[in-house]
């Protein structure tokens, strides 16, 4: 069955509910549900003592949270298949860790979304904070499959340690996107902050919202000016999901440049002329 729940009350500390996912609530009656333990700061509270839960309609794959869920967090966190619609903001370690599934966020996402994802879908049609994608303090690997799709803008280090997957941000992003990047892919429509592609070894960070030259490290060598093959059937499926993409970045060719070199060097930035 499909699920809503609907905030009640607005909330001044945050809320944890990891323990709130598709295999939790499977054969659950609303009662059990509501019974499901959350965190409150170091207080362990019910769902029932925050949301009102409701079973919407007979879809088993859904989970709606309603309301200002902007401290709430830890939505979607694990989550390997089902679907998740935040109507409204949503709170910070949204799909943490995630490996399949797809959430979609109608409002704006605190920091540290997707961090250390292997897969599904995360898309955002506002705007997100810092982190997104990326590793945990101290971990070695960051988002490591997976896509992510923000509409509107993001804060510091998108793609922080990533080692595979997809982030497209369609608004302006904040500094050190790709910072220690592995590989991946980091593809932006707007403008970039500075110190982009810090410390990356492989992996492409496309710049499709860039006519001037952006501001880059001094380790960055330009290389060439070419038209990826693969970029226009990348450009085309990511229409096909709603995505805004211009017909210009089509016909384009790119200003590509080599670094980090003081990494491996192997990554490249893709600049539109």
């Amino acid at each position: 069955m499909a699920l809503t729940f609907t905030l009640q009350q607005a909330l001044t500390v945050p809320l944890e509910v990891s323990s709130v996912n598709h295999p939790s609530v499977s054969g659950q009656s609303v009662d059990q549900i509501r019974s499901l333990p959350v965190l409150q700061g170091n207080r362990q509270m019910t769902v029932g003592d925050f949301f009102d839960v409701q079973q919407t309609s007979s879809d088993e794959d859904l989970m709606v949270w309603s309301g200002d869920c902007s401290r709430v967090k830890y939505i979607g966190s694990g989550l390997d298949k089902g679907r998740i619609r935040v109507e409204g903001n949503a709170g910070m370690h949204l799909g943490a860790e995630m490996t399949g599934g797809e959430i979609l966020v109608e409002g704006d996402a605190a920091d540290s979304i997707a961090t250390e994802m292997k897969g599904g879908t995360v898309c955002i049609k506002g705007n997100a904070g810092d982190l997104v994608g990326a590793a945990y303090p101290g971990s070695k690997r960051g988002m490591n499959g997976g896509t992510i799709l923000v509409h509107g803008n993001i804060g510091n280090e998108a793609g922080h340690r990533m080692r595979r997957g997809t982030i497209v941000v369609g608004g302006t992003s904040g500094e050190a996107t790709g910072f220690d990047m592995i590989a991946g892919s980091i593809f932006s429509f707007g403008k970039m902050g500075r110190r982009l592609g810090a410390g990356m070894r492989r992996g492409t960070i496309g710049l499709f919202g860039e006519s001037d030259e952006p501001e880059l490290l001094p380790t960055f060598q330009y290389s060439c000016v070419y038209r990826p093959t693969w970029l226009s059937f990348f450009l085309r499926e990511l229409r096909a999901t709603g995505f805004p993409v211009s017909d210009d970045c089509f016909e384009s060719e790119y200003r590509r440049y080599c670094g980090d070199f003081l990494a491996l060097g192997k990554g490249e930035i893709l600049v539109r002329q």
